[in-house]
């Protein structure tokens, strides 16, 4: 269910997004290699000095960011030359940055990274990863944490770029955010196709989640998607944000997510736990726009669904 925003009433006065990057856009005329061709027509530019735009990633052919001094050019081709540094590339095995503005990130986080820093580990932690990113862009830039995933949980995972985003967006949590979606494999089969579990949740001194009638409210909708006997995939839609919410309620009704031993699982057909958050929608904190993101189905889940009994 989409909710209404109401942006001025909700946040704090919106900041005027920043001014694009000055550039230039030259047609290419004639077949030429890159580099030439910028010697060429920028005019008091030595060639160390366009070496340099290149390695700064300012420079892009169609679209797309080169730094390959030797590009063939052709008739037709559009080059554009930024006169603001570009930015870095971002590369790491665990984290892909799917989309971002001035305000805010949003990343797809692989199974088995922190999302931030615990007592044992500080370094390797979605967080701390982007922050290296972003200050090496900038020595100014920083990064907050928005909302969190469990280490073993991959998907979509947001950050802000600054505290006054973090904090709107934050106090206003439960209106901003028009969707959260998760993907789970579940031991066995529920015995409804779809199911509202509502019910109040607890930690205890282990740190586990468990159903209490003193504890906090908690409501999570499923619908299953598809299974053998033995696995179900299940599409699940978070109504309020506990920890280990999701966790706790499959437990709660006999089939906990497969990969899960402290919330009841049996078994561990891929090695890792099976949660996976697939879809985020929010309304932005700037514009007013909803976002819709999705992300894939990790492979490895239709695979252990698949799989006859």
């Amino acid at each position: 269910m989409q909710r209404k925003f109401n942006k001025s009433s909700k946040f704090d006065k919106a900041r005027e997004p920043q001014r694009a990057p000055r550039a230039r856009k030259i047609e290419v005329k004639e077949p030429e290699a890159l580099l030439a061709f910028l010697i060429a027509r920028l005019d008091g530019q030595s060639k160390s000095s366009v070496k340099s735009l290149l390695s700064n990633r300012q420079i892009s052919v169609n679209e797309e960011v080169t730094k390959q001094f030797d590009q063939a050019l052709q008739p037709g081709d559009v080059v554009s030359v930024s006169f603001e540094r570009g930015k870095m590339e971002f590369k790491h095995p665990l984290l892909r940055i799917v989309w971002e503005d001035d305000y805010l990130m949003l990343v797809e986080k692989r199974s088995g990274l922190l999302s931030v820093a615990t007592d044992r580990e500080k370094e390797r932690t979605a967080i701390n990863i982007l922050s290296q990113y972003v200050i090496k862009n900038n020595a100014q830039n920083r990064i907050f944490i928005l909302h969190r995933l469990d280490k073993d949980t991959s998907g979509l995972l947001m950050f802000a770029k600054d505290r006054m985003t973090q904090n709107n967006m934050q106090n206003n949590w439960n209106d901003v955010i028009t969707q959260r979606t998760y993907l789970a494999v579940v031991e066995g089969t529920p015995e409804k196709e779809t199911d509202v579990i509502s019910n109040f949740l607890q930690q205890n001194a282990g740190m586990k989640m468990y159903v209490a009638e003193n504890g906090t409210e908690a409501v999570t909708r499923y619908n299953v998607v598809r299974g053998n006997g033995r696995y179900t995939l299940v599409e699940l839609n978070l109504e309020t944000g506990r920890k280990n919410q999701i966790r706790a309620h499959m437990e709660s009704i006999g089939h906990p997510i497969a990969g899960d031993p402290k919330y009841g699982a049996n078994t561990n057909p891929a090695g890792r736990l099976m949660l996976h958050a697939r879809n985020l929608s929010f309304i932005h904190p700037v514009s007013g726009e909803e976002l819709k993101f999705v992300s894939s189905i990790p492979p490895v889940f239709n695979a252990v669904v698949k799989k006859t009994v």
